[in-house]
Parts: C-alpha cells; structure tokens; sequence
C-alpha cells in the first residue's frame, strides 16, 4: 500500500533539543523532517558508511560539511558524503526545518 504523508502533519519541535521526524525509511533508506529552534544545533558528527542530503523547508542554518560552514536558507540543500564531518546550527531568531535523506540505513 503506497504511504502518503502531509509534511504539515511531521513538524514537531522539542524546547530541549532539535527533533527528529520521521517520514519514510526501509532497510535502504531513511528520510526525515529535523525541526530547530532558535539556537538549537545538531552538532557535528560521522557516518562512515551513510550520505546525508540537507534540504533546508524553512528558515536558514548554519551547515557544516567537512571544515566548510555555509549559511543556507530556504530551496537550498546541501551532500554530507559518507566520512565527512557534519552538523547544522539554527543560529538565527526563527525556526528552522530541514527535509533530510540518509542512505543506506543505519539502522
């Protein structure tokens, strides 16, 4: 049965720390929505084996990818290849929501 999600419906935020919606995930792939607020951060960190694509919804963020930090906003995302550190800050006043895809699972 095909699953059909509203992205209104999977934006939740969490006051202690960045929160993690999920919207789809199989044994290959995951795709969540990742809700900031203000301040809140998703610190750096590595996937050996997975690539992480940012697509920012809403809002600006800082993202990290390697040693580079760019500001992004809305309609912009960005690759997080396997083995390259990276992370994301919501380093302005208003929320922030980013679309985000993993492959392969993790988990």
């Amino acid at each position: 049965m095909m699953k059909v999600i509203t992205l209104a419906d999977c934006q939740e935020f969490a006051s202690d720390k960045m929160k993690k919606n999920n919207l789809f995930q199989t044994e290959r792939l995951f795709c969540d929505i990742y809700c900031f607020e203000p301040g809140q951060e998703q610190k750096g960190h590595i996937h050996g084996h997975q690539d992480k694509v940012y697509i920012v919804l809403e809002g600006q963020g800082t993202f990290q990818v390697g040693s580079e930090r760019r500001m992004l906003e809305a309609g912009q995302g960005t690759l997080a290849p396997a083995g390259e550190e990276h992370g994301v800050k919501n380093h302005t006043t208003q929320r922030l929501k980013v679309l985000v895809f993993v492959a392969p699972n993790p988990a």
